[in-house]
Order: structure tokens, then C-alpha cells, then sequence
């Protein structure tokens, strides 16, 4: 290509779930009130967390920064989304672009690592319980954490430094309501093909390892709750059945996205809602009504706080 006819995209336009108007005014309504949803909804986990010194333990120092990802993860770009259910025209800017794929990457690497941080602490907690506060000792667990951070912000960097140095020139249609790897490389004035598929190798490999490494924990977890009393094996099973639900719901979308060969927009569209959307909510809610220790925090933070009131 001649370099000299090449002109510079300073912007992407997004499509969008939609375009008839009367669905965008009542996805605006539906993902405003979910958006908010997810937003009160972590940020109640973390305070409990942080408040309420019988959830200061392993399980809940995770669950407390599994809750900030979610929070992060959906405001990378569902605020965008919804802001632009009121635009006729939406754009994003090539650096706007380039910071979602960014986040949505380091974020969504991170939380991948996260869940897996997490079936370790349930497997310590139920396949050795004796050495659990040895092993899950709070010098260990912020290694954990920042561990995870750290795989997500190489990965993420891994695939901006490609992305990048992409020549865009020509077409600037993303059919979808923020600009992923996969739909912004379709855009680059190359042949794409190859530089696709190990662009969703790279995020693959990360998503089916952190799935192999869940699926071993959580047979090994299983395996030993059938071999647990009954009283121990209910609380452990009880628990495990919430993590394995956020897990299947995470990496379901994932995997689908970049490791499922097909791509119709449709299809793509529903999962990336799902990823960005679904899974944070459905995360928050999950882990509040299936988990007796976080409902009785809430009632112990809803007595005091009517006791100060009292007082007053």
C-alpha cells in the first residue's frame, strides 16, 4: 500500500446493540438501573468486608477484590454505552479505543487469575484445614492478589503493543458498543486474518488455563466434601456451588469470544453485553443471597447502624 495515500483514523464509530430508537431508550433505562445495580451492589460487599471483623479472613479479602473488579470491569464500558444510547452519531477516538481494550484486558486477565486465587483458598480451606491459616497467611494472600494484577497488566500489555502499531486507514464501523481486539484488528489495513487468530490465542491460552487450573481445583475440592460429614460437607458444598457458578459465568463469554472459531455479530454482541454487564451483576447477587456469613454482616450492619440512629 502507498504509504502516501494512507490517511490516519482518528476515530472509530460504534454501531451499537441497535438502531432502532425506541430499543435504545429501553436499553437505556434497563442498563442505567442495572449499572447502578452492580455499582451499590460491590461497593455493600466491600464495606461489609472492610467493617466487619468476622469476614476479615482469606475467603473474603479475595471476595472483596473479586467485587472492585467487577466494579471496574462493567465501568470500563457500560457508562459509554449507555451515554451513547442517547447519541445519534457514536464515536469513540482512536486513544478512547485504545484505553477500553486496555482495561477490559488488564481487568478481565485479572479477575481470570482472581478466580483462580480463589478455588486455591477454597481447596487449602477444605483438602487441608489444619495448615490453612499457615498457608493462607495475609503476607501470602496480597502476593496472590498482586499476582493477578500482575499476569492481567502483562497480558493486556501483550496485546496493546501489537494493536498499537496497526496501520488504520480505510473502514471505522465497529458493529458493537465498544472497540474489542477482535472486531477493531478486522479494521487494520492489513490481511488481519493471522494477526487475529494469535491475537485470540494469546487471550485464549490465558482463559483455558485459568479453566484447567479451576477444574482440577474444584474436583479435587469435590472429591474431598464426599469424603467429609455431612454437617461439613453442606457448609463446604454451599460455598463451592457459588464460586463454581461465578466461574462458569465468567469464563463461559470468554471462552466463547476467543476461543469459539464462528463469529456472528449477534452472538457477539449478547456475550460481550453478558461479560461486561451480566456476569458483575449476577456475581454481587450470588455471593449476598447464597452466602450465610455475608447476610448475616448485613444484618449486623443494618442493627447498628438503626442502634447509632437511636442514639442520636
Amino acid at each position: 500500500m502507498d504509504k502516501g495515500n494512507v490517511s490516519i483514523v482518528s476515530e472509530f464509530v460504534l454501531l451499537g446493540l441497535c438502531h432502532s430508537w425506541n430499543m435504545q431508550v429501553l436499553f437505556l433505562i434497563i442498563f442505567f438501573i442495572l449499572y447502578l445495580i452492580i455499582i451499590s451492589g460491590n461497593i455493600v460487599i466491600m464495606i461489609l468486608i472492610i467493617t466487619d471483623p468476622h469476614l476479615h479472613c482469606p475467603m473474603y479479602f479475595f471476595l472483596a477484590n473479586l467485587s472492585f473488579v467487577d466494579m471496574w470491569l462493567s465501568s470500563v464500558t457500560t457508562p459509554k454505552m449507555i451515554t451513547d444510547f442517547l447519541r445519534e452519531n457514536k464515536t469513540i477516538s482512536f486513544g478512547g479505543c485504545m484505553c477500553q481494550i486496555l482495561y477490559v484486558h488488564f481487568v478481565g486477565g485479572g479477575e481470570m487469575v482472581l478466580l483462580v486465587v480463589m478455588a486455591y483458598d477454597r481447596f487449602v480451606a477444605i483438602c487441608k484445614p489444619l495448615h490453612y491459616s499457615t498457608i493462607m497467611s495475609l503476607q501470602k494472600c496480597t502476593g496472590l492478589v498482586v499476582t493477578s494484577w500482575t499476569i492481567g497488566f502483562v497480558h493486556a500489555m501483550s496485546q496493546m503493543a501489537v494493536i498499537v502499531q496497526l496501520p488504520f486507514c480505510g473502514p471505522r464501523e465497529i458493529d458493537s458498543f465498544f472497540g474489542d481486539i477482535p472486531l477493531v484488528i478486522k479494521l487494520a489495513c492489513i490481511d488481519s486474518y493471522n494477526l487475529g487468530i494469535l491475537m485470540n490465542t494469546d487471550s485464549g491460552v490465558l482463559a483455558m488455563t485459568c479453566f484447567i487450573l479451576l477444574l482440577i481445583s474444584y474436583t479435587y475440592i469435590l472429591l474431598t466434601i464426599r469424603q467429609s460429614s455431612k454437617a461439613g460437607a453442606s457448609k463446604a458444598l454451599s460455598t463451592c456451588t457459588a464460586h463454581i457458578t461465578v466461574v462458569v459465568l465468567f469464563f463461559g463469554p470468554c471462552i466463547f469470544i476467543y476461543v469459539w472459531p464462528l463469529s456472528i455479530t449477534w452472538v457477539d454482541k449478547f456475550l460481550a453485553v453478558f461479560y461486561s454487564v451480566i456476569t458483575p451483576l449476577l456475581n454481587s447477587a450470588i455471593y449476598t443471597l447464597r452466602n450465610k456469613e455475608i447476610k448475616d454482616a448485613m444484618k449486623r450492619f443494618r442493627h447498628y447502624y438503626m442502634d447509632s440512629k437511636g442514639n442520636i
